[in-house]
């Protein structure tokens, strides 16, 4: 039996709700996509679902180009057609984590590529590989070990995916995420993938680049970088990524003040310095965090503290965990 048998045959329902983790990414919106598409082939009807907004344009025109069918949850409660009884199929994400809400509806399967989130969750099926550069590898592996054909749409798709969520190859990859590359090359439109990955800023994006190299302060090849208010989730990540080019910086941490707590995206370059486990350590307490040796998320409420203290905690924090020195 395959894990595609045994996730089928965990599905008791005629439709299911496939939910991303909240601002999806590419490799979110592709796992989803990937997913309903084999579901489809096994006779079962799905919609793809998600909180909050697509932030990036070269998202949302992956999601236009390749005409994938999304539904808010917002659109989805203000219509009342949630239910308890209703399963739910969770991908790029797992329950506890910061970054998903909980959904009307029972999580039935996990299928992630994240560190697993520490809780007793419980699933009828997970498939949860943190080796794996993305999760679209694994959708993908489903398709070739069930002979499942791999549509045009669906292969660039996980081709842009896997290519985003491993910064162009060199971050978090390993050996399948090549093969499944591979394996997609003749079915993938390069053409499409060159236009995506070119169309990643917006002009008003530069304003808040502008406020993250304003603000950065670097303490022992660690960077900090606040980058105001609201600034969109997938902005800071990819703010993240910039910083840490830097020729000083080695380890990344950028943050992002919202209307309920303040945001951070974390990326290392040392081995030495596993950002997922660091910023569990940092936020203990306080928020929650976690992710890969190289990349990782966190979030910190408010609570009982105002905007100012929270902003201010964060690089507190990581000084006393990392113990920096002070001097920049």
């Amino acid at each position: 039996m395959t894990k595609l048998d045994e996730i089928i045959d965990a599905v008791k329902s005629k439709h299911v709700y496939i939910q991303t983790h909240d601002f999806p990414d590419p490799d979110a919106i592709a796992s989803a996509y990937g997913m309903q598409v084999l579901l489809k082939s096994r006779g079962i009807d799905s919609t793809i679902c998600y909180k909050g907004r697509i932030d990036r344009y070269s998202t949302s025109k992956m999601v236009q180009f390749l005409g994938i069918k999304m539904e808010k949850l917002e659109d989805m409660e203000e219509r009342n057609i949630l239910h308890e009884s209703d399963e739910v199929i969770l991908v790029d994400s797992q329950k506890g984590n910061s970054n998903i809400v909980d959904m009307v509806g029972d999580e039935i399967i996990c299928i992630d590529h994240h560190p697993e989130t520490p809780g007793k969750y419980i699933y009828r099926v997970k498939d949860i590989r943190p080796q794996y550069g993305a999760c679209a590898t694994i959708i993908a592996e489903y398709f070739l070990e069930n002979n499942v054909d791999i549509n045009g749409n669906v292969a660039t798709a996980f081709t842009y995916a896997i290519r985003i969520d491993t910064a162009g190859l060199v971050r978090g990859i390993c050996k399948r995420d090549i093969e499944i590359l591979s394996e997609l090359y003749d079915k993938t439109d390069y053409d499409m993938i060159k236009l995506l990955e070119n169309s990643v800023i917006y002009r008003e994006d530069l304003k808040i680049y502008s406020r993250a190299i304003e603000n950065i302060s670097i303490y022992d090849n660690v960077s900090f970088a606040y980058v105001g208010p609201e600034c969109p989730e997938s902005l800071i990540a990819q703010i993240c990524d910039f910083t840490l080019q830097l020729v000083e910086s080695e380890f990344s941490v950028v943050y992002s003040l919202k209307k309920d707590g303040v945001k951070l995206s974390i990326r290392s370059e040392r081995k030495d310095l596993d950002a997922g486990r660091i910023v569990q350590k940092a936020l203990k307490g306080i928020g929650s965090g976690g992710g890969h040796a190289e990349m990782a998320g966190g979030f910190i409420p408010f609570g009982r503290m105002n905007a100012e203290e929270a902003i201010n905690i964060v690089k507190d924090r990581f000084i006393s965990v990392l113990h920096l020195s002070v001097t920049e």
